[in-house]
């Protein structure tokens, strides 16, 4: 039935290529992908802000209600993550202590939830990754409907099953499959340069040339 079928997932990024990318942040890899793809600022860390990163299991489910993310924490593997679009509501929180420490004990490698959390003093004292819009003390239904591995959407991002999901304290994005391997190259060449900055800054030798040059081009009447 549409609106409420669970799918197999039928590709995801390694484990071994998804947690390489622990070691960058993610900014970088918004970075090289052009800055035009971001999951919203209102997804926030709701734990202690350890990094995350895994192969999505992807979650469509009516506002306020989990029973699909229920089932979904039967089906995920070790190393997932569990991404869930509720439309971004606030109402219901959709996970809370019990669910998450069900994650963790599975060894998902994090959740993330376009819409609410509970329990929040226990989550934010976690390593556990979770990422949500907002916090609520109000329950959730578990009615359905709901799917599970089908492509989603984040304010715009789009996420297919098996993509990789990254985050950390700037926020939340999503790798496409079949760019993994290209982009965590390209961040890796990142931070190499902007380490060359930093060391240039800190010893008076870096080049602002193109500040001035930038203001030219925009025609900038400049007095100073």
């Amino acid at each position: 039935m549409i609106g409420c079928q669970i799918l197999k997932r039928k590709r995801a990024v390694s484990l071994e290529l998804a947690r390489q990318f622990l070691e960058v942040p993610v900014a970088n890899v918004s970075d090289c992908m052009s800055r035009m793809t971001a999951g919203g600022p209102r997804l926030r860390p709701m734990h202690d802000g350890t990094a995350m990163a895994g192969p999505a299991l992807t979650i469509r489910t009516r506002p306020g209600d989990n029973l699909l993310i229920h089932k979904a924490l039967k089906l995920a593997q070790p190393g997932d993550v569990i991404v869930v679009d509720a439309g971004g509501d606030l109402t219901n929180a959709l996970i809370g202590e019990i669910m998450v420490g069900e994650a963790k004990l599975k060894g998902f490698a994090g959740i993330v939830i376009n819409g609410a959390i509970r329990d929040s003093t226990v989550i934010r004292r976690d390593s556990f990754p979770v990422f949500a819009a907002g916090v609520t003390h109000r329950g959730p239904y578990k009615d359905g409907p709901g799917e599970i591995n089908v492509p989603i959407a984040i304010d715009g991002m789009v996420i297919e099953p098996g993509d990789l999901v990254i985050g950390d304290d700037d926020g939340l994005l999503c790798v496409p499959y079949d760019q993994a391997e290209q982009l965590l190259a390209a961040a890796h060449q990142k931070q190499k340069i902007e380490a060359v900055m930093v060391a240039e800054i800190a010893d008076g030798t870096q080049d602002n040339a193109w500040i001035d040059a930038a203001l030219k081009r925009a025609n900038c009447t400049i007095e100073a």
